[in-house]
């Protein structure tokens, strides 16, 4: 059985972490979590641009722990093998450029070699909610870093859904995306 991968990106405070969440649970499955969260609470909120290549590599082993253990698992009430990917190497490009004006080899290697199903782009409808990681609480650059992953999902080649309104519309929307996904 095809494991199907579907990333849920866009800009911080969009929902990512929670329509993962929502998402595995109506789901029956696992969600890979953003690595970079984790790094930055370990070794603090300065980062510098090798700092973006550790936790990009740190991304990708915790999104292939968590496709292995998803592969080990027996599939979920639809049939079907799921795993929700909070970030994936997509943000760690915008992330890269946005800040530093360059990208990583390995990241950009990485976007050609990963393989996903289906976007999910959350939008910035969602009011910015402040903690200890987030940087960009201003509306136009939220708007202009939007626009950055919306041209990312539009020139590439796999399907993908614009996620906004409240969190119950953003749920639903994303449940029909990937039920539209499925029945292919």
């Amino acid at each position: 059985m095809e494991l199907k991968k579907i990333a849920i990106i866009g800009p911080e405070s969009t929902g990512k972490s929670t329509l993962c969440d929502q998402l595995a649970k109506h789901y029956q499955t696992e969600w890979c979590p953003e690595y970079a969260r984790e790094y930055l609470l370990k070794h603090g909120k300065k980062y510098s641009y090798d700092d973006l290549l550790l936790i990009a590599k740190g991304q990708i082993e915790l999104e292939d722990q968590y496709e292995a253990l998803v592969k080990r698992a027996k599939p979920n009430t639809t049939g079907q093998q799921l795993l929700f990917i909070d970030t994936d190497m997509y943000v760690m490009k915008v992330w890269c450029e946005f800040v530093f004006n360059k990208c990583h080899r390995f990241i950009l290697d990485q976007i050609v070699k990963r393989k996903y199903d289906l976007y999910l782009l959350c939008n910035i409808d969602l009011p910015w909610v402040k903690d200890e990681l987030r940087e960009y609480p201003d509306p136009e650059t939220r708007k202009k870093i939007y626009s950055i992953y919306k041209d990312i999902v539009i020139n590439q080649l796999v399907p993908w859904v614009d996620i906004a309104g409240i969190h119950e519309e953003r749920l639903e929307k994303a449940i029909h995306a990937v039920d539209h996904l499925l029945k292919k």
